[in-house]
């Protein structure tokens, strides 16, 4: 067997393991990548790039059909086969660029660093080698000095529902599906649940249903939010709440679905296809950590320290490390993996201020603390509200469905504390607030910030001028619009 040395070896190729590989290349190293499966992972297939282009494409379609903007767009209609195509044509493209950069980095004669991708299977042998199991069950050994695991994650099985690709699916079968099914049962009402639920109604082919242990979607969030969130899935499908799943039963041309409510009725419903949806496993089998030092939690998590190291030279990061499954967080995760093989930490990785979007209709942005977060650690906080329907650029793009809530430590001169956006370019404005929140920056200096007209993120400036009274439009005007209160632990 050929044996192949490197200076850092980084198992698996998503977000996490290429962020990694490109920085430890930045070190000057001789870095490869061993990955079985896509290019990317699950950040390019099956996951973060390949479902946000087809929430993309539905919320298209579902603009396409509105007829409240004075024109009509006749005969629009959407094929299940042509859209998977577009969507792939992402993927692919996204997975081309990796490969093209690693062939421009790959080992040349007298080059002082690299990158390299070896596709197989790889399994440790000891602390310092792996065997790849390549095409044709064709093996090399790979020696490193260090290594980063960055296997990613697999969706969760359910007790009672055996995925068979056709009738009953996870995220990774979105694709194997060959049209809309016209009746859709997706269990587990969690961000990608809800996703997902999105994504069919706004195709507008499939009767959705959502079906939710707890009494309210996204229950992690503040109740006014997660209320917003679940009265716009109430408009496009059907949410079962406190309700588990007793039986199904396969008849000829659908399928039987028993559901058992916590109030003690029972409800039976026709679906087609059922998608499981209840979160993801980290992918630790078949890795021979039991040839390493490296060691698992009892939920079957790799234990690590506070530079992601799970033994003497052997690193993870990204979904594996226990980590929330975010493709931000396994890129800072690899960064910072690859940083910590050379010494050359300068701030310990912090979770704080991380932000992310929810693809729901609409998208609704988040990052820091909410109110629940700060009861819960008696913070004294003011928070305002500010619904985009008095918001100019909103109002001019027709499109006033959303709002600004912006949280602030109760002091003269606070800092914000976190913010919840909603609606059109959510994204864009949070990070207007990350970077004020990574910086520590107060109201006075934030207010010296003029915002374009007309834009939507006007409605963070007017959010921080009313904490001062200065806000052109007033709370007592449009007491449903505008919003503000205080709270203190006492």
């Amino acid at each position: 067997m050929k044996t192949l040395k490197y200076d850092v070896c980084v198992i698996g190729s998503g977000p996490a393991g290429f962020a990694a590989a490109m920085r430890s290349y930045d070190f000057g190293n001789h870095v490869v990548i061993v990955e079985g499966g896509h290019l990317g992972g699950v950040g390019i297939m099956n996951g973060a790039l390949t479902s946000k282009t087809l929430w993309e494409f539905s919320t298209n379609y579902a603009t396409a059909k509105r007829t409240d903007r004075g024109y009509r767009v006749s005969g629009i209609h959407v094929n299940y086969t042509e859209v998977k195509n577009r969507v792939c044509e992402a993927a692919k493209e996204k997975q081309y660029q990796l490969l093209s950069q690693i062939e421009t980095f790959s080992r040349k004669p007298n080059s002082t660093k690299s990158i390299t991708l070896i596709k197989g299977w790889a399994k440790f042998k000891n602390t310092h080698a792996v065997v790849v199991e390549k095409a044709k069950k064709e093996t090399v050994e790979v020696e490193a000095d260090n290594f980063i695991i960055a296997t990613g994650s697999t969706p969760r099985e359910h007790p009672l529902l055996k995925i068979d690709g056709k009738k009953i699916i996870n995220s990774d079968h979105i694709f194997a599906l060959k049209k809309f099914p016209k009746r859709i049962l997706i269990v587990g009402a969690g961000v990608v649940g809800c996703e997902f639920a999105t994504i069919f109604a706004n195709f507008g082919q499939t009767q959705v249903h959502l079906l939710d242990s707890q009494q309210r979607v996204i229950p992690f969030e503040d109740d006014d939010v997660s209320d917003y969130v679940n009265k716009k899935l109430v408009e496009i499908g059907v949410i079962h709440h406190e309700a588990t799943l007793r039986e199904i039963r396969y008849e000829d041309n659908h399928t039987d679905i028993i559901l058992d409510y916590a109030d003690g009725h029972t409800k039976v419903i026709a679906v087609d296809v059922i998608l499981v949806s209840i979160g993801r496993v980290p992918n630790t089998q078949e890795l021979g950590l039991e040839n390493t030092n490296v060691e698992l939690n009892k939920r079957g998590i790799l234990k690590l320290d506070s530079e992601c190291r799970a033994d003497n030279h052997i690193y993870a990061v990204g979904d594996i490390s226990g980590s929330m499954a975010l493709v931000n967080i396994a890129e800072m995760e690899g960064r910072f993996a690859a940083k910590a093989i050379e010494s050359k930490i300068s701030f310990p990785l912090s979770y704080d201020n991380i932000s992310t979007i929810m693809f729901f209709k609409p998208e609704i942005s988040i990052i820091g603390l909410n109110e629940k977060e700060c009861k819960a650690q008696n913070i004294s906080y003011k928070v305002i509200t500010y619904h985009h329907s008095i918001i100019s650029r909103a109002i001019a793009m027709r499109e006033t469905d959303g709002f600004f809530k912006i949280i602030v430590s109760n002091e003269d001169n606070p800092l914000i504390l976190g913010m919840r956006s909603a609606g059109l370019q959510s994204a864009v404005s949070i990070i207007f607030i990350a970077t004020i929140m990574n910086n520590n920056t107060r109201l006075n200096d934030i207010m010296k910030t003029v915002h374009p007209h007309p834009s939507i993120s006007e409605g963070i400036q007017e959010c921080l001028r009313i904490l001062k009274g200065k806000s052109i439009l007033k709370a007592e005007a449009f007491p449903e619009q505008i919003k503000f209160k205080t709270w203190t632990p006492d």
